[in-house]
């Protein structure tokens, strides 16, 4: 549907291209299609007939952020067994208000790695809910017993959407699996490789699926049209398994080591290291000894391997694991890459550009250029100078997707705003 076209002035331009300096007096327009018309310099600026101008008064412009992992219908409080004892529509509004969080939060698209179904996918879509746009897993593939199984006390499989058997424990088992996530509406396969912090019965050090049966994963999307295929993976083994697999992403790679960041960089693999599922909530007191002690100890590799990840220039894009951790902080895994050696505004690319690459959508979004969909944020602190300020929401005043403003601090919305019908984003 037409957008209103947009003239925004006065604004500090961050475009998310890599090693682009910012630019001081910059200019975007948006078009009656919700894309990009100009991005850059006032001084060459065209112009825009039509357009509502919009002075940011010298606030900082970015595109709209990529989270690369979490889980919308999952809140860690609630426990894996929530979705069994609590009505699904309740569940469908707790599920709504995660999305809103995380869309004011400045994400405007995230990849779902289990738990979100189609349904929530294109209820954004069509602009039923407000929300990022939403690549979905569906489920996770795992073991007998790994890091995706879970079961009732009483022996019951549950899984996190009641769709499909997702175990597999040969590789023509694991084609089967994967067949029933591509059937399910999968856009992307999510796999274990390893066992994780958050399960009882395993460790991030236990071994998930075998190599052979990540290329049987592997090969059985690139027969169906193909579709990136993202690896929960910890411990080293796992890790190495899933790399020699043929996976797209290594999500969390705790225990990366060089031989794996080699072979990551030969085969274009990236990394998403969900760094606030390992550094948020660290609460002794409210966790199982467990998870805790796991937490306690995996926090000090992660935070050896991940930092010398960065230094030797890994290709890592944003991912948080929320869900695991709060909704709607997404934007704290910035700072925490930067803790760890990532300059601001690499770490801004890791969570537009580089995000974007991973999930496939790059043409489209990613960075503030013409042509692309006009997804933007308007952030009340300077990123590069207070890249833990933009973790906080209420330093996000605008958020837009394709044109249109969905989060409006600034009273920026055209005091005629379009309908839900008419304002829905582009899926």
């Amino acid at each position: 549907m037409p957008t209103e076209p947009l003239r925004l002035t006065n604004a500090r331009l961050i475009t998310g291209r890599p090693g682009a300096a910012p630019t001081a007096d910059a200019v975007l327009i948006t078009d009656a299609e919700g894309r990009v018309g100009y991005a850059g310099e006032a001084a060459t600026a065209p112009a825009s007939p039509g357009a509502r101008e919009v002075d940011l008064g010298g606030r900082t412009l970015l595109p709209g952020f990529i989270d690369a992992h979490v889980h919308v219908k999952l809140s860690l409080p609630q426990g894996p067994f929530h979705e069994l004892t609590t009505d699904p529509t309740y569940v469908a509004y707790e599920t709504a208000e995660r999305l809103r969080a995380t869309l004011d939060a400045g994400v405007t698209t995230a990849r779902d790695l289990a738990g979100a179904t189609r349904g929530v996918r294109d209820a954004l879509a069509h602009g039923l809910i407000a929300g990022p746009r939403l690549k979905i897993a569906v489920n996770a593939l795992s073991h007998t017993g790994g890091h995706g199984d879970f079961h009732h006390f009483d022996g019951g499989h549950i899984h996190l959407h009641q769709g499909g058997a997702y175990l597999a424990d040969t590789p023509d088992e694991a084609r089967r699996a994967t067949r029933d996530a591509l059937r399910s509406g999968a856009d992307v396969i999510k796999i274990c490789t390893t066992g994780g912090m958050g399960s009882p019965h395993d460790t991030p050090d236990d071994e998930g699926l075998r190599v052979d049966e990540v290329r049987a994963v592997v090969d059985e999307v690139q027969r169906h049209g193909g579709r990136p295929v993202a690896a929960h993976a910890q411990g080293l083994a796992g890790i190495h398994a899933a790399i020699l697999g043929g996976v797209t992403s290594v999500e969390h790679g705790y225990g990366i080591d060089d031989r794996a960041l080699d072979l990551a960089a030969e085969r274009g693999v990236f990394l998403v290291p969900t760094l606030s599922t390992v550094f948020v909530g660290i609460d002794k007191a409210a966790m199982q000894p467990y998870h805790y002690e796991k937490k306690v100890r995996w926090s000090g590799i992660t935070r050896t391997n991940i930092a010398h990840a960065i230094e030797r220039g890994t290709r890592i894009a944003m991912g948080t694991d929320a869900g695991v951790v709060p909704h709607g902080r997404n934007l704290l895994e910035l700072g925490f890459l930067v803790e760890l050696g990532m300059s601001p505004a690499d770490a801004i690319v890791a969570g537009t550009r580089s995000a974007a690459e991973l999930l496939g959508v790059a043409d489209d979004l990613g960075t503030l250029e013409a042509g692309k969909l006009a997804d933007f944020v308007v952030s009340a602190v300077d990123p590069l100078t207070d890249i833990v300020g933009l973790g906080d929401p209420a330093n996000v005043l605008v958020v837009a997707q394709s044109g249109v403003i969905r989060k409006d601090l600034l009273g920026l919305a055209a005091t005629t705003a379009p309908t839900t019908a008419e304002a829905r984003p582009a899926s």
